[in-house]
């Protein structure tokens, strides 16, 4: 059953042309309401019923979805048409823009997964004594409370809470399995008739807890977003107070968004103890990220789901799931393609995240809004928005894409996206301020660029799609530089250094170096290529360097020769081996040997494996000869021994 749009004029503001919406979006779009959300909310007690309506107003979604309960009913889907595409000083045509939304908006949604994480409200509190021992008395009635106090501080007089006397703390762990661990520690007991007391102080104690209520002021425990771990500035009453609150509700419960996926294998970080790619690793701001051997492993309960381990991992070994990458693309395609379907040309594509979508909101209430062309994609991180969706809206008919970061955003792995990007042909900019007025005069006064000639929408992996992508965007190149650090590029080989051991190929992740099992050969194929630094680490001869390119030429797609010499026969039998000036460079080395004083023994470098083992069997030294075979036994012999008898 096709969808359906509920719309509404909000009180005479917004103007729809209802029919023309409907063509152009194949969807049932019912004839404009004026305040569905007051007077008329009887006409949507149908719709939030009906699994296939979207009602398209956010500002009341909560009264949308109170109504649906009243009918035992899922809540309602929703679509935010006016701010972000009806209130809008442009006079140029909006259904186009209405179209991409609403194209974008009857997209399945993929699941989302997640991990249970049980807290049973155990609160280990830190900081000055009267505010730890105040913050104290006001969670023991909701969760199991013990305060760390210092050696010179008394005891509260109390045991409706724990205290303990702790020095030299440390804290692993996440939000529901913290670990604790004091130099020593000692723990409050009555003497008799006075204070509670420290009993004998205990070396290396070790504790665990659900929470940790920070309240010292001092350098943090953990690094930046860790579930369970809050911090407050003693001297900032509100602060503190907004920690405890937060604390007295940590417990039950929760389910924690697995953010990434993983595939081991992929992984580029190492081979054989040598380190190579560490770009996610250099990047992760909670330290969720760790080296697992040859591989990182991602701890779930610490990711806080930024995005940019996606974005930079060169194989794909960690994506976004939250949504997952090809959702992304998805959305992106279709906007462009929406967009162009209804008649609109050249469209722009703002992605922003939840304080983007505010300003948004503000702009279209008190200033002028965003114009026609120019279509919002909000994300849940644009940590995960990275080159290749960028250049994939590119080349899906986008002009132009805008990145508008919230407080959360990384601004310096947004800008090494934003600048691999433009590298690869895009024309994307960076709008990083707080004033929705602003936005909307940028936007506003900014030309939109010629778009691709022929849009593209490929499928397939993040490299897949950058490369289609970029093909699109530079259709008379053969290759495109990029800046230092890419994950795309060419191995360059001095084939005058170069020994063809080998080594390289050992250790490549990726398959991009190969060998010839028929002949000295040295192979690599370009687009397979992580760039990730082993193959140059290991080189005995330096030999290996880099260049960061992506070829858009179709030899990147196979093989192709680096370095390869003669192959060398072997005296005996003519077995093709080795390479030739390997063989003689060490048969000439060890001429004047010891050891290979014997023209017969240097020979034997020249052989094969068969003939060399076959000439050291039968040669007069051989060290594997044995003496001579002792004679069988037989019978006749035990008879004639018991005769001699």
């Amino acid at each position: 059953m096709p969808k359906s749009l509920i719309t509404c004029s909000c009180a005479g503001s917004l103007d729809i042309d209802t029919e023309r919406l409907s063509q152009a979006t194949g969807l049932d779009v019912t004839a404009m309401g004026e305040t569905l959300c007051m007077r008329q909310i009887s006409r949507l007690e149908e719709a939030v019923q009906d699994e296939d309506a979207i009602i398209c107003c956010t500002q009341e979604a909560r009264r949308f979805t109170a109504l649906a309960e009243e009918f035992d009913a899922p809540p309602p889907a929703v679509l935010d048409l006016r701010d972000r595409a009806g209130w809008t000083a442009d006079e140029g045509d909006l259904i186009p823009k209405m179209s991409a939304l609403a194209a974008e908006a009857v997209l399945p949604l993929p699941g989302e997964k997640t991990v249970d994480i049980t807290s049973e409200g155990i609160c280990l509190i830190l900081g000055p004594y009267e505010v730890a021992t105040s913050a104290a008395e006001q969670l023991k009635d909701l969760l199991n409370v013990t305060v760390v106090i210092g050696p010179d501080d008394p005891f509260p007089d109390t045991r409706a809470y724990d205290a303990v006397v702790g020095t030299g703390m440390k804290a692993s762990g996440t939000f529901g399995a913290f670990e604790v661990r004091f130099d020593r520690v000692g723990l409050a007991f009555l003497p008799g008739d006075g204070p509670f007391e420290a009993d004998v102080s205990r070396p290396d104690a070790r504790s665990a807890c659900d929470i940790i209520l920070d309240l010292t002021g001092s350098t943090p425990l953990f690094p930046p977003h860790r579930e369970g771990y809050l911090r407050a500035d003693p001297k900032h009453p509100p602060s503190v107070f907004q920690a405890i609150l937060e604390a007295s509700h940590l417990t039950g419960t929760f389910e924690q968004p697995l953010y990434v996926k993983t595939e081991p294998l992929l992984c580029a970080h190492s081979r054989a103890e040598q380190t190579g790619c560490t770009r996610c690793l250099d990047l992760c701001p909670t330290g969720a990220i760790t080296p697992n051997g040859d591989y990182v492993k991602v701890d779930p309960l610490v990711c806080a789901g930024c995005g940019a381990c996606s974005a930079v991992c060169p194989s794909g070994a960690i994506s976004y799931d939250a949504p997952p990458v090809d959702f992304t693309m998805r959305r992106v395609q279709t906007l462009a393609k929406a967009y162009q379907d209804a008649g609109g040309s050249a469209p722009r594509l703002l992605v922003h995240d939840a304080h983007g979508a505010e300003m948004i909101r503000l702009a279209a209430r008190h200033g002028r809004g965003l114009p026609a062309d120019v279509i919002p994609l909000e994300m849940g991180t644009l940590g995960g928005f990275g080159h290749a969706e960028i250049v994939a809206a590119l080349a899906a008919g986008f002009a132009s894409v805008t990145m508008a970061p919230g407080p959360e955003t990384d601004r310096a792995a947004m800008q090494a996206q934003i600048d691999l990007a433009s590298a690869l042909g895009g024309a994307v900019s960076t709008f990083d301020e707080a004033d929705p007025d602003a936005l909307s005069d940028m936007l506003f006064a900014e030309a939109a660029p010629t778009p691709v000639a022929t849009p593209v929408r490929p499928m397939g992996t993040r490299r897949q799609i950058t490369r289609a992508a970029t093909k699109a965007l530079n259709p008379e190149a053969e290759a495109v530089a990029l800046p230092e650090g890419a994950p795309y590029g060419a191995v360059l080989v001095n084939t005058e250094a170069c020994t063809l051991c080998l080594s390289c190929v050992s250790l490549c992740p990726s398959g991009a170096l190969g060998d010839n099992p028929d002949l000295p050969q040295l192979r690599f194929q370009e687009d397979a290529c992580l760039q990730c630094g082993l193959c140059a680490s290991v080189c005995p001869e330096d030999a290996i360097a880099y260049e960061p390119r992506l070829n858009l030429n179709d030899a990147a797609l196979s093989q192709q020769v680096l370095n390869e010499e003669e192959p060398f026969a072997c005296v005996e039998c003519g077995t093709l081996f080795g390479s030739k000036s390997t063989i003689e460079r060490i048969t000439e080395k060890l001429k004047g040997h010891s050891m290979f004083a014997d023209p017969e023994r240097l020979r034997m470098i020249q052989m094969c494996d068969n003939c060399r083992v076959n000439a050291q069997y039968h040669s007069t030294d051989n060290p594997f000869a044995g003496g001579e075979r002792p004679r069988v036994r037989t019978t006749d012999d035990y008879l004639s021994k018991r005769r001699d008898h």
